[in-house]
């Protein structure tokens, strides 16, 4: 990054209203506790959530994510009994994983599900970016869900959902949540190696 855009990062937290920090702040600490397998790491989750689909709204008009989040929030309660109970009520939920063959299948139905989202979006709102929007948003939703079930391959999704949130913000000069999402992708492709570590145990 140039010394202008750490200049506008720095102005960004002296700037930030205290939605903005507390959706920062809960954020980092859940995408951490998720790549260690800690199902607090859900009611962080549901905080950060909720203060970033009012922030996302009223400051930046990413419709889409806003909608996200609240979403996020939701999926935030069922995650916490998931990880907490797993399947039988007793017990941890294990790491499993899908095949390739499922994979695409999820992909194309994305790709299929977030076009005409963006279209809608692009014709009949002001919302910005609406493609790239309705794309992070669609795949963002599967990877939730593949988190919520304990699916290694959640992180790789993450991964994906995490560069072009980068792009995305900075399309729309959001230096500090550009700033977020690199470490977002970072501790995302540490959490896939440490769940890959422990599923292949777990398969031996």
């Amino acid at each position: 990054m140039n010394h202008s855009v750490w200049n506008s990062i720095i102005e960004a937290i002296l700037a930030l209203q205290w939605t903005e920090a507390g959706a920062v702040v809960f954020g980092l600490i859940y995408v951490i506790l998720a790549a260690r397998k800690n199902y607090w790491c859900w009611y962080f989750g549901i905080v950060s959530c909720a203060l970033w689909a009012y922030a996302t709204f009223a400051y930046y008009q990413l419709y889409f994510d806003a909608i996200l989040n609240i979403f996020y929030v939701i999926m935030g309660f069922w995650g916490l009994y998931q990880w907490k109970f797993g399947n039988d009520h007793q017990i941890e939920k294990p790491i499993s994983s899908l095949g390739w063959n499922q994979n695409l299948k999820y992909i194309i139905l994305g790709v299929l599900i977030a076009l005409p989202f963006g279209y809608f979006f692009a014709a009949y709102t002001q919302a910005a970016s609406t493609y790239l929007d309705s794309v992070t948003t669609v795949f963002a939703i599967v990877a939730t869900f593949l988190t919520v079930y304990k699916i290694l391959e959640n992180w790789l999704y993450w991964i994906v959902v995490d560069i072009l949130y980068v792009y995305l913000y900075i399309t729309r000069e959001a230096w500090l949540f550009a700033l977020i999402f690199i470490i977002y992708i970072i501790i995302a492709i540490d959490g896939y190696i440490s769940w890959r570590r422990e599923y292949q145990k777990i398969k031996t």
